[in-house]
């Protein structure tokens, strides 16, 4: 695969959603970069750890975008909502028919897009408002049409080996599951 993942970070986002993902994408040999919204590659988590992005917003190339990826948690996920340039990636990479992945809070983004009708989803309980139009599961991951959605911090590792098995296949996705101990997937 020759096209990226993004990962996008904004201040306040979940450390592990963000942290968990990138670890799974890269032991299965996906490209995948950080992404920085901010005017800094410096980016702060929602429990206070600074991590420096790989390049910054402007620096990508949206036709390099195989996945984009929104890490949860608070302020994080609103902050990602707020960002005009990343709303504007997201339209033109769900009308290019390519996937977007979201977990915890962070489906609201695609949710308050209207992106996420009629499909079923999932989010952290108490956002289920925002994701207008969709069919709340409350399921820990959820996937349906171009989307990959995670419940919360403990969707992280089935929403990555999820994604990795859309691109490498189930029997990839397996074998980093079992070298990191994690019980049966399919």
């Amino acid at each position: 695969m020759n096209d990226k993942i993004y990962v996008f970070l904004a201040p306040g986002f979940e450390d592990i959603e963000m942290l968990g993902a990138v670890d799974v994408f890269r032991r299965a040999g996906l490209p995948v970069q950080t992404v920085s919204i901010t005017d800094s590659l410096w980016v702060e988590s929602s429990h206070y750890v600074n991590i420096e992005a790989d390049l910054m917003f402007e620096d990508i190339n949206p036709d390099d975008a195989a996945l984009l990826y929104l890490p949860g948690g608070m302020p994080g996920a609103a902050n990602l909502k707020a960002h005009e340039g990343l709303a504007g990636l997201i339209q033109q990479h769900y009308e290019a028919g390519r996937p977007l992945a979201a977990i915890c809070a962070a489906p609201m983004v695609y949710g308050q897009m209207g992106l996420l009708q009629g499909l079923q989803a999932t989010c952290y309980p108490g956002f289920e408002n925002k994701l207008t139009g969709a069919n709340p599961t409350g399921e820990l991951v959820v996937c349906d049409g171009q989307f990959f959605l995670g419940k919360g911090p403990a969707a992280v590792l089935p929403l990555a080996y999820t994604i990795v098995a859309h691109f490498c296949g189930e029997e990839k996705a397996q074998a980093i599951s079992q070298a990191m101990l994690f019980p049966e997937l399919f």
